[in-house]
C-alpha cells in the first residue's frame, strides 16, 4: 500500500473512531480516567509517527509491515503512559491497545477497501467523507475530555504543618499534601472517587479507614503509630501504591486490611512498605493483588490471603517475619510467584504451623506458586494443597 500523507491521517484518524468510543464507554463504568487517556495518547502517537517518519521513510507499506509498526507505537504508548503518569493498569492498558491495533487491521484491510473501492488507489485517502470522518474522532475525544475535565472532584490541598483529625471525607475529591503535611488522628473515606497522595497520618484507631467506597486511591502516603490498622478497607475497592506503614513497637497492629469485598473489583496494594506489628498485609473475604512490596519484621504473618480471598501474591519481600511470610487460609485461591522470603523466626509455641515457614497454605486453600525464594519449603495443613504453577 502506497499512503499519501493525507491517507495516512485520514486513515489513522478513522480508525480511532471506534477505540475512542469505547474508552468513552469504559471510563465512566470503571470510574477511571484513564481510558480516554489511553486514547488520545495513543492517536496522538500514531498521528506523529505518520507525520514525521512513515510519510518520510515508508513510501510503500507491506501489510506485513503492520506488525513490527505497531509494537514500536505500543512501545512508545507504554513509555509515555509511564512518563504522564496516566495509571493505566498494565494487562487493561494491553487489551486495549490489542483491541484498537485488531479493529484497525480490519478496518485497512477488509472494510475500507469494500466501503471505499478507490481507497487503494487514493493512497488511503477517504474522499468527500474523509474530511468529516477523520474530525470525528479528534472531536469526540476532546468532548468527553471536556466532560472529564468540569466533573473531575475537586482538588484539596493541605499545607505543611499539623493538621487536626480525624478528617473525613465523604464526597467525591482528592487529597493532596504539601511537603511536611500531616494528619493526626486519621483520615475516615466514605465516598467513591477519593484520592489521597503525598500525605503523613499519625495516631488514630485507624490511620486511614475505607468504608463501602469504591475507586479510592492511596498513593504516596505515609501513616505512623495507628492503634489497630494503618489502613483499613471495608466492602471497598481501594489501590494502594508506595505507602509506608509504620507500627508501634509490640502493638497487635495490622499494617494494611481489606476485608469484605469479595463482590467488588480487585484491591491493588503495590510498592509498599510495611514495618512491623501482627500482621504486614491482610485480606479477609476480598479480591487483592499483593505487588512488589517490602514487609518486615511482623509477629503473626507477614503477608496474608485469607477468609475465601482471591489474591495474587506477587514479586514481594519478606523479612525477619515471625511465624509465617506468605499464609494462603480458609479456601481461599492465592496465586503466590516470584516473592521473597528471609530471615524467618520459628514461633516459641511450637505450633507446626509456625516453625518460621515460608509459605504456608492452611484450611482448604489452594496456593499455586512458582519462583519463590524461601529458605525453607512450603507447607500445608488441614486440607489444604500447594500446586506449582
Amino acid at each position: 500500500m502506497s499512503y499519501t500523507l493525507r491517507g495516512r491521517l485520514e486513515t489513522r484518524l478513522a480508525a480511532a473512531l471506534l477505540p475512542v468510543v469505547a474508552a468513552a464507554v469504559l471510563s465512566p463504568v470503571l470510574h477511571k480516567w484513564w481510558p480516554l487517556e489511553l486514547a488520545g495518547l495513543m492517536l496522538a502517537i500514531g498521528l506523529a509517527l505518520d507525520v514525521g517518519v512513515y510519510d518520510r521513510l515508508l513510501p510503500y507499506q507491506p501489510g506485513w509491515a503492520a506488525v513490527p509498526l505497531g509494537l514500536v507505537e505500543l512501545a512508545l504508548t507504554l513509555a509515555a503512559a509511564r512518563a504522564l503518569d496516566l495509571g493505566a493498569p498494565l494487562r487493561p492498558a494491553l487489551l486495549f491497545f490489542a483491541g484498537s491495533w485488531l479493529l484497525a487491521q480490519v478496518l485497512v484491510h477488509a472494510a475500507l477497501p469494500l466501503l471505499h473501492l478507490t481507497w487503494p488507489e487514493d493512497g488511503g485517502e477517504l474522499g468527500r467523507a474523509g474530511p468529516a470522518l477523520a474530525a470525528a474522532a479528534p472531536a469526540a475525544l476532546a468532548a468527553v475530555l471536556g466532560l472529564a475535565w468540569a466533573v473531575e472532584p475537586p482538588t484539596v490541598r493541605l499545607e505543611a504543618g499539623v493538621h487536626a483529625g480525624p478528617l473525613v471525607l465523604d464526597h467525591a475529591q482528592t487529597v493532596e499534601g504539601e511537603p511536611g503535611a500531616v494528619v493526626e488522628g486519621g483520615i475516615v473515606v466514605t465516598a467513591d472517587d477519593v484520592t489521597l497522595r503525598d500525605l503523613t497520618v499519625r495516631g488514630g484507631e485507624y490511620g486511614i479507614e475505607v468504608r463501602d467506597a469504591e475507586s479510592v486511591e492511596i498513593d504516596g502516603v505515609v501513616v505512623e503509630s495507628a492503634e489497630l490498622d494503618g489502613i483499613n478497607a471495608r466492602q471497598s475497592e481501594v489501590e494502594i501504591r508506595d505507602c509506608e506503614i509504620r507500627s508501634l513497637p509490640g502493638a497487635a497492629t495490622q499494617g494494611i486490611d481489606i476485608s469484605f469485598a469479595s463482590t467488588l473489583p480487585a484491591s491493588v496494594v503495590e510498592d509498599c512498605v510495611v514495618v512491623g506489628g501482627s500482621e504486614g498485609i491482610v485480606s479477609h473475604m476480598a479480591n487483592v493483588r499483593v505487588r512488589d512490596n517490602h514487609v518486615r519484621s511482623t509477629e503473626l504473618r507477614g503477608i496474608a490471603v485469607t477468609e475465601m480471598s482471591m489474591g495474587d501474591v506477587e514479586r514481594n519481600v519478606v523479612e525477619d517475619a515471625l511465624g509465617v511470610g506468605i499464609f494462603c487460609g480458609d479456601y481461599s485461591h492465592c496465586s503466590i510467584e516470584d516473592n521473597r522470603v528471609t530471615g524467618m523466626r520459628e514461633d516459641p509455641s511450637g505450633n507446626p504451623t509456625r516453625a518460621g515457614l515460608g509459605l504456608v497454605a492452611h484450611y482448604g486453600a489452594v496456593a499455586t506458586v512458582g519462583g519463590n525464594t524461601l529458605e525453607r519449603p512450603p507447607a500445608s495443613f488441614i486440607g489444604a494443597r500447594i500446586e506449582p504453577r
